[in-house]
Parts: C-alpha cells; sequence; structure tokens
C-alpha cells in the first residue's frame, strides 16, 4: 500500500521511534573502529556479563553471579530455556493473550502449552489463582511476563509473590520475561527473581530493545540457576556461536545511560497513552482499559460487531491505520486489537483517533 502512494500509520510493531542512545552507537563504533570484529565467548563478553549483574544489584537488590548470566537475543531465550528445562510432553503454563513465541516453541518443541487466560476484569494481570488451577504433576514451567504485552498490565507485588511460592511449593521453574520492566507508569515493577536470586528456580528474560531503542541490536540477556544457564550456553554455542563485540559493547553503554532518558521517554510515552486510550474510549464500540505499563492499548472492541481480524482489515483498508488483532496473541486476544502508541507521535496518535471515529461512528 506504501509502495502505491499511501501513507500508512503504523501501530503495529513493537518497536519505539525513538533513536539508540548516541552513546551506545559510539561504543559500537569504537568497537569497531578496534578491531573487535571476531569471535567472542559462546557466554558474553565479560565485561557485559559482569555490567550485568551489576545493573541486577542496582534493580532488584541481588547481584548474581557472572556465571548466571548468559548473552543472548532474547526471543531465543524463551526457545532455550522451554528446550532445557521441560520434555516433550510436559507442560508450560503461559498467559493468554501473550507474546505469541510462547505458543510457537512450546508447540513445536512438543511440550502442551497450557494457556491462562488474562481477564479483563482482573487488568489483564495473570491470576495466581488460576495458575494454581492448572498446575499438574506434569508441569515444568511457568512463563510470567509483566509488564505485559500485548496488554500493558502490571502484576501487583503480592500476585509475584504468590507465583513465586506455587513454584517453590511445586518445584516448578519460572521464566519471568522482563522485556518491558523499565517501562511501567504510576505501578512499580515486580520480579519474582527477588525471592531466589535466581538461583534455584527463577530465570530472568530481559531485553535492550525496547527500553533503550535497540530493538534492531538483536541484544538481550538470561539470569538464571548456574546449571539451567550452562546448558543454555551450549545451546547458543551450538546454534547462534556468539555475539558480535562491537553489539556487546553497546549494551554496556547502554547499563552506563545517564537514567533521565528513561523518564523522560517514559513520560512521552504516558502522554502518548493517555492521548489514544482517550481517544478510543470516544469510538462507538470500543472500550479501554489504562495500561500501566508496556506501550500497548488493548481495547475491547466486541460491541463494535466485527472479529479481530475484520476490524484490523477496515482499519487498514478503509483508513490506512496498521494495527494487531488481537487473536495473534492467543484465542482469548479475540475481541481486541493492539496499539503499539511507541511508534508514532501524539499529533499522529490524535490523527487516527480521527480516522477511527470516521470510520465507525
Amino acid at each position: 500500500m506504501e509502495s502505491s502512494g499511501k501513507k500508512i500509520i503504523h501501530f503495529e510493531i513493537g518497536d519505539p521511534n525513538f533513536d539508540t542512545p548516541g552513546t551506545v552507537i559510539q561504543a559500537a563504533k569504537n568497537s569497531l573502529d578496534k578491531g573487535e570484529t571476531h569471535y567472542t565467548d559462546s557466554m558474553g563478553l565479560m565485561e557485559l556479563r559482569q555490567e550485568i549483574c551489576a545493573f541486577t544489584k542496582k534493580n532488584l537488590g541481588f547481584q548474581p553471579s557472572v556465571e548466571q548470566v548468559l548473552v543472548i537475543p532474547a526471543n531465543a531465550i524463551i526457545d532455550y530455556i522451554v528446550r532445557c528445562v521441560v520434555n516433550p510432553g510436559e507442560e508450560v503454563i503461559y498467559p493468554d493473550p501473550g507474546f505469541p513465541t510462547y505458543f510457537s516453541v512450546i508447540n513445536y518443541a512438543g511440550m502442551k502449552p497450557i494457556a491462562i487466560p488474562l481477564k479483563e476484569e482482573n487488568g489483564f494481570r495473570m491470576s495466581p489463582e488460576d495458575i494454581r488451577k492448572n498446575i499438574t504433576d506434569k508441569t515444568r514451567l511457568i512463563i510470567i511476563n509483566s509488564s505485559n504485552n500485548p496488554t500493558g498490565s502490571v502484576m501487583t507485588k503480592e500476585e509475584v509473590k504468590e507465583v513465586a511460592a506455587i513454584a517453590e511449593e511445586k518445584d516448578i521453574y519460572i521464566l519471568s520475561d522482563e522485556v518491558y520492566s523499565l517501562i511501567t507508569y504510576d505501578k512499580t515493577y515486580h520480579s519474582p527473581s527477588v525471592y531466589d536470586h535466581c538461583k534455584e528456580r527463577t530465570i530472568i528474560l530481559n531485553s535492550f530493545s525496547k527500553g533503550y531503542s535497540m530493538s534492531g541490536w538483536r541484544l538481550g540477556y538470561a539470569i538464571g540457576p548456574e546449571s539451567v544457564v550452562a546448558k543454555m550456553g551450549l545451546l547458543l554455542q551450538t546454534t547462534i556461536s556468539c555475539l558480535p563485540a562491537f553489539i556487546q559493547r553497546g549494551g554496556i553503554a547502554a547499563l552506563n545511560v545517564d537514567q533521565r532518558l528513561i523518564i523522560n521517554r517514559n513520560k512521552e510515552l504516558k502522554e502518548r497513552r493517555d492521548a489514544l486510550v482517550k481517544g478510543l474510549n470516544s469510538i462507538k464500540g470500543f472500550s479501554c482499559h489504562v495500561p500501566d505499563g508496556a506501550f500497548y492499548a488493548f481495547p475491547n472492541i466486541k460491541n463494535t460487531g466485527l472479529s479481530s481480524e475484520n476490524l484490523a482489515d477496515l482499519l487498514l483498508y478503509k483508513a490506512n491505520i496498521a494495527v494487531l488483532s488481537g487473536n495473534c496473541f492467543g484465542k482469548y486476544g479475540e475481541g481486541y486489537i493492539r496499539i503499539c502508541y511507541a511508534s508514532t507521535t501524539k499529533d499522529i496518535i490524535e490523527e487516527a483517533i480521527r480516522r477511527m471515529r470516521d470510520i465507525l461512528n
């Protein structure tokens, strides 16, 4: 459509329109100028792993050992963790609606996916009670994601603590997807890792993509029990070999950026969120919960009388607005659409609302 001259408003991909911080780019350039273009340690540069340990101490209150840290593209962590701690035929609990890679990995690796519905009446937060009801003797892993993609929900401290208690009681691993942990507004982010310091059953998945606007760098990391991380390291060595040194130098610089940059970007995101949610709630057939984190709105569109896919198509072909159908994120996402408000400005958000209102009202 764009190649034919149409101007599309992009809300479909979770990619912030902020630039990668200049210090990060310069660190990568310096690395290349120094000739750091050869193999690196498969586990990651020691300097970056040490920075991750210090960053974790600062933000979560405990300092993991470098042997607990693996530098790896964040998406791959989901695959590696599932295959390292779950056998084919065993069960993995995950949020629905949730990041599509969860289900894809569980499915193609031969495990049994157990979806926990994120209920709108609970603010789309994953319920520990619903998790407990679905635990069986075949459950090996619980995946939680807060701040959540696609709903923007942030689990409470009590909810996270209860999930950690369930995992300890049942001797089950937790994969805590913390990719959006730097992006919260009126709520505080909580991690289950504070209860076992990632030494027993909690594995943190984190990324530089969202908080530091480094989506194209494909840089992330895992923190977990040393035995699990060692297994993941062998998988990485076998499948990826290693990550480029200059990319990792950028990661070191990112962990040392002035925190005012994150604060100011979150302030801008909150302004976009407020404009989008207010506008969505003015459109006939829409009802939108206010997200507490990440950078997605997940409006309920059931009263339009259209399916998620039909509405997404209508917005694309009639209003030149690209959104994602809610059922991209699981069966419980039907009746919703996901709109990324990090990908464009407040002015364009307001223009998109006018287009939506014209079409749907």
